[in-house]
């Protein structure tokens, strides 16, 4: 295995919260969750510990997923912050889907917070490096070809199946899912083709509350300003019982 010391490897690919570095295979990366947060009003800052619990809640969701017949590119944990991950071709299309009106859609329609929708909403964003995620339509993706005909209603089917899956898998610990985003690649193993499921599904992808209270237990009490950053993040990875026991406590600087 290659030397946990980040300083003394390359990095592939860095983002807002994870590096990516090559594996001693040319299939996989090594990807290394940061504790950077970093919003698109560039506010920014350092929570102590959230890679690590991020880590933890991906390894356990993305198993789940894989054994629930939804292919991702987990394969394995290697350690506290990293995980290994097959190397695929990025469908440059991010899926949002939302059960509950927050966010974003409650600014835009000027509909309050809260209001659980009759049906998911599916919303299709282009994601390539450097673009600020513009919501698109089917035909945007289709005719410019960020996806073909089959890969659309695949991604689309496979989102609903998270969707119903994640709804029950959180609820099951007291957490409504409010609303959360995918992002999928294409991956060729034995000549045979598939759609995966790629980058994270946590605290940092999801909005999430408690059922009771609706207390929120995500990043969006880091851009909100509201204290208990570091008791949401804890909160979820132990209600999910994957809270690691020497997670020091999590601090937020802006």
């Amino acid at each position: 295995m290659l030397a946990s010391k980040n300083n003394k490897r390359q990095a592939i690919l860095e983002g807002k919260t994870k590096v990516f570095y090559q594996y001693q295979d040319l299939n996989h990366y090594i990807m290394h969750f940061k504790d950077d947060i970093e919003l698109k009003n560039d506010k920014s800052g350092i929570i102590s510990g959230k890679g690590v619990i991020n880590n933890k809640i991906n390894e356990l969701i993305m198993t789940r997923l894989n054994e629930a017949g939804l292919q991702t590119h987990f394969v394995k944990i290697l350690n506290m912050k990293e995980q290994l991950v097959k190397i695929t071709e990025v469908i440059p299309v991010k899926i949002v889907i939302r059960n509950v009106v927050a966010g974003s859609l409650s600014r835009k329609f000027d509909i309050v917070e809260g209001l659980v929708l009759n049906n998911p909403l599916i919303e299709y964003y282009y994601n390539e490096s450097g673009n600020k995620h513009n919501l698109v339509s089917e035909e945007h993706i289709l005719t410019l070809g960020f996806a073909n005909p089959f890969e659309f209603e695949e991604i689309r089917t496979i989102a609903l199946r998270v969707n119903d899956f994640l709804q029950g898998f959180f609820a099951a610990a007291g957490i409504r899912l409010i609303d959360f985003k995918l992002e999928f690649g294409r991956v060729i193993e034995d000549d045979i083709y598939s759609t995966v499921i790629i980058d994270e599904i946590s605290p940092d992808t999801c909005r999430l509350w408690d059922i009771k209270t609706n207390e929120k237990l995500d990043k969006d009490r880091f851009k909100l300003d509201m204290e208990g950053v570091q008791e949401a993040y804890r909160e979820v990875a132990k209600r999910l019982g994957v809270l690691p026991s020497n997670i020091n406590n999590v601090e937020t600087t802006n």
